[in-house]
């Protein structure tokens, strides 16, 4: 039976998590933006992702009452796990507001030139898919860094 106070089970389908999140980014359609729909799905994903890391988070706070430097360490190791997610899923949001503004400015100008300005859609996906990139290491980190003792 799996201890249930050890993080590895939720480490490891965070770290698939992000990859498989990564994965759908890199071939989401990079001529005109990916739809309203597929970014909308990756949002959702992403924030589900988040969210597993913040339980993770607070489970692993509880544990540590007294924390050790160790404890600290492991703890930073989820913030930043968590931070990643979220900040890909503001990326994400950011993508997906900025096409559908795109498109907003194309069909207001059917006749003239359209200009559009700042970062693209494509590259806040960019973005999301390079934030997401180092939640696997991350996920490493904790697990490296966790002692194996009864303790905990």
């Amino acid at each position: 039976m799996p201890d249930p106070t050890s993080p590895a089970p939720v480490l490891a389908r965070i770290s698939s998590d992000a990859a498989s999140l990564h994965q759908a980014l890199c071939v989401l359609p990079a001529e005109r933006g990916a739809s309203a729909s597929a970014l909308a799905a990756r949002i959702t994903d992403a924030q589900d992702l988040a969210g597993t890391a913040l339980r993770l988070l607070l489970t692993l706070s509880r544990q540590a009452s007294r924390p050790t430097p160790t404890d600290l360490l492991l703890l930073q190791h989820a913030a930043q796990i968590a931070k990643a997610a979220q900040d890909a899923a503001a990326e994400l949001t950011a993508a997906l507001a900025r096409a559908v503004e795109n498109q907003r400015r194309q069909a207001a100008a059917a006749t003239r030139r359209v200009v559009l300005i700042g970062p693209t859609p494509q590259q806040f996906i960019e973005s999301a898919a390079d934030l997401l990139d180092r939640i696997p290491a991350l996920c490493d980190a904790v697990s490296h860094d966790r002692p194996e003792s009864p303790s905990h």
